[in-house]
């Protein structure tokens, strides 16, 4: 075995390169605002709870999750996260499952969503603004250009996750200020301008950019609210019943059930069994995203207009998910930002203020592979999966293999969802749905924690924190758990046919169970091999990983 190969059992090869202030930063753009917050705010139009009140009471409900999680990072900060605390808590079988199909298989089905995000948040306004019609509706229309930007996507994530966990910090720092540079610019655009003038800037700049035109007669303002009427948008900013709040909550957690979303890096993160430190990092990016959430929603309802924005996006995806036949008079993604832009006519300012916007894509596009790779490698470390998916670059100590596994069958996938294949675009939800079964595993783990595994709770840093004698993470767990209850009741039950994912949806059910037991296959297949060469997976499970 050769110097540069990682010696099982003995040492796992990461080294601890990230800051908490690194982690923080992953954190805040796991919860991204401008990538998954604006994408999967624009489809909840049909629902009748305050976009506003959603996001304030579901935030407030997942700082539960940042108590489970924190403490469970400080009792054992590990490489693979959720897979580790699971198999050493529930069981290696159950943990293996949950943990592989949550963090490795369902991550596949997110490389065409990150893509599409990138082509209506970047290629579609920038070709736009240089002009370019044809080329913008192109990447806004074709299939063909959805999956050209999906390879786009994958090959700029491959290459800044090989680079190591020292250069995604520094990739990642550079794009949350000139980021959040651009986010505070469109904020006094949205500030100091008025409705007036945004749609004075709409009729005059939207023909010659994208070729938008009033398909539907008046100005394309007005045929675009009645479009949206049409396709029955009536999601308000605030109000609506505590019940239809509720309701818009398996939607919105699309966006911001992620705070946890480093978990799995945290064996790579200095000061990590810091328990105040871990609930700083998600805790914090968790309360700064949903605030400028509500300032970025009060911003549009002054100077865009609520009812316009919610009925672009009506008309938008009623038209996109082939509801009707009649295209948008608006006919690309209501952008934010970019309708933001139409109050000014300088077109190199709107190209500046874009390219800093897509930071925000850049900075997070990582996330789609870089938690699950050290899922991947945790299980080979463990020896469930080969050594070899185990093996770190010696320089970047980048788990190559363990990366491969993301790369190749995520553009498979990408394939099934850009062209539709046996319905699989209707499984957006079903991304996160899987992964919240997941991350109830690790909820009941950390319920469980102080009981089954006694001693090691009661020598971490989190025995000190009770509530009325309970262990707080206990107490977290239990009301984090519910929520999820709650989630995966109304995406698998559905009730009320808001979601789209239930076992109604064949294609979302085969899919869903085609995953699980391919992770069931692959642990069983490892376990009886170990077990033919005298391994015992069981008495592996018994110890706690090396660093």
């Amino acid at each position: 075995m050769s110097s540069s190969t990682l010696f099982l059992r003995k040492a796992t090869g990461l080294v601890r390169s990230w800051s908490v202030f690194d982690a923080f930063i992953y954190a805040f753009f796991s919860i991204n605002l401008i990538t998954l917050g604006l994408y999967i705010f624009s489809q909840m139009y049909y629902l009748e709870g305050g976009l506003l009140p959603t996001a304030l009471i579901a935030g407030a409900i997942i700082l539960a999750e940042v108590v489970v999680y924190a403490s469970l990072i400080a009792v054992m900060p590990r490489a693979g996260g959720d897979y580790v605390w699971q198999s050493r808590i529930l069981g290696g079988g159950l943990g293996f499952v949950l943990a592989v199909t949550g963090w490795w298989f369902i991550l596949w089905l997110w490389t065409p969503l990150y893509a599409d995000m990138l082509r209506h948040e970047f290629f579609v306004p920038l070709l736009g603004i240089l002009g370019l019609q044809e080329a913008a509706n192109f990447f806004a229309w074709s299939p063909t250009a959805w999956f050209i930007v999906s390879l786009i996507t994958v090959a700029y994530v491959a290459v800044i996750i090989a680079l190591g966990m020292r250069s995604y910090a520094r990739v990642q720092k550079f794009c949350f200020w000139v980021g959040m540079a651009g986010l505070a610019i469109v904020f006094l655009f949205l500030l100091f301008g008025n409705q007036a003038a945004f749609r004075t800037g709409l009729e005059e700049q939207a023909p010659p950019m994208f070729g938008a035109g009033a398909a539907l007669g008046g100005t394309i303002y007005e045929a675009t609210m009645a479009a949206g009427q049409d396709a029955g948008a009536v999601m308000p900013l605030a109000g609506g019943t505590l019940a239809a709040i509720f309701l818009a909550m398996p939607y919105i957690v699309f966006f911001n059930l992620w705070p946890n979303w480093g978990a799995t890096l945290y064996g790579e993160v200095k000061g990590a069994d810091d328990f105040k430190k871990n609930v700083w990092g998600m805790g914090a990016a968790l309360i700064f995203t949903t605030l400028l959430a509500v300032v970025f929603f009060l911003l549009i309802n002054k100077t865009i207009g609520w009812d316009f924005y919610m009925n672009a996006n009506g008309a938008y995806w009623n038209y996109r998910w082939g509801f009707t036949d009649q295209p948008p008079p608006l006919n690309f993604w209501p952008y934010p930002a970019m309708l933001a832009m139409f109050l000014t006519d300088s077109r190199i300012l709107q190209l500046i203020v874009i390219l800093a916007m897509s930071m925000w894509f850049f900075g997070w596009a990582g996330t789609v592979f870089l938690s699950s790779t050290r899922v991947i490698f945790a299980a080979a470390f463990d020896r469930v999966l080969p050594e070899a998916v185990a093996t770190v670059h010696p320089q970047t100590r980048t788990p190559i293999w363990a990366l491969a596994l993301m790369v190749v069958p995520g553009l498979i996938v990408s394939i099934l969802y850009v062209w539709n294949i046996a319905n699989f675009a209707s499984l957006t939800l079903m991304s996160t749905l899987v992964i919240a079964v997941t991350y109830l595993g690790s909820t009941i783990s950390a319920i469980l924690l102080p009981y089954t595994k006694k001693e090691l709770y009661e020598a971490s840093p989190i025995a000190k924190y009770k509530i009325a004698g309970i262990p707080l993470i206990t107490i977290a767990g239990v009301i984090f758990a519910a929520f999820l209850l709650f989630l995966l009741y109304e995406w698998l039950v559905d009730p009320n046919g808001l979601y789209g994912i239930s076992y109604a949806n064949t294609s979302s059910m085969i899919f869903m169970l085609a995953m699980y037991g391919l992770a069931l296959v692959i642990y069983v297949a490892a376990r009886n091999y170990r077990r033919s060469r005298g391994v015992s997976l069981d008495m592996l499970y018994k110890e706690i990983p090396a660093e």
